[in-house]
């Protein structure tokens, strides 16, 4: 994602979209990025994340408190927006909408990252948490509905066979 040239992503700033407690912030974004906004539904999540982050959390520079179909990225803001395991509790159109609200939310060169399960086939309902799990295809047309061009796609290696697949997808 951060090849040297002309079109190189920067990493000035990074938004964590369904963000929990803050695992991808702590792990992979604040190793990379000089600050991150969070944003998770859940408002006890946030307030754990600041001290499970530790002293790296103040580089946290925004907690918001909304639901993805509700957020609006900061326009031209960031160098790369993190997307993982949630947008199977967005409708296709909260999704595809949201999409779009993170494109204009990129700076030049930036990318919006999908990592998230993939069904076999079609659209599979789980009753327990009333989420989603889409297959590639419906993936990929909401992807595009959203403007958005797919950059890169990857299957997770290593993980069982009787598990969901789980794709990364790199955007722009």
């Amino acid at each position: 994602l951060f090849q040297d040239g002309p079109n190189r992503t920067g990493t000035t700033r990074a938004l964590d979209c369904g963000a929990g407690i803050g695992r991808i912030t702590k792990r992979l974004l604040l190793p990379l990025f000089k600050t991150v906004d969070m944003v998770d539904v859940t408002e006890d999540f946030l307030t754990k994340a600041k001290s499970y982050l530790g002293e790296e959390g103040r580089r946290v520079r925004n907690y918001f408190c909304c639901g993805l179909q509700d957020f609006s990225p900061e326009p031209n803001s960031y160098d790369v927006i993190w997307i993982q395991w949630v947008i199977g509790h967005l409708t296709d159109n909260h999704l595809s909408d949201f999409l779009k609200r993170c494109r204009a939310g990129l700076r030049p060169n930036g990318i919006v990252v999908i990592k998230d399960n993939m069904a076999q086939e079609g659209v599979i309902m789980d009753d327990v948490d009333s989420s989603v799990c889409r297959d590639l295809d419906v993936v990929r047309k909401i992807i595009r509905r959203a403007g958005l061009h797919l950059l890169a796609e990857e299957r997770q290696e290593n993980f069982p066979d009787e598990i969901y697949h789980v794709y990364t997808f790199a955007m722009r």
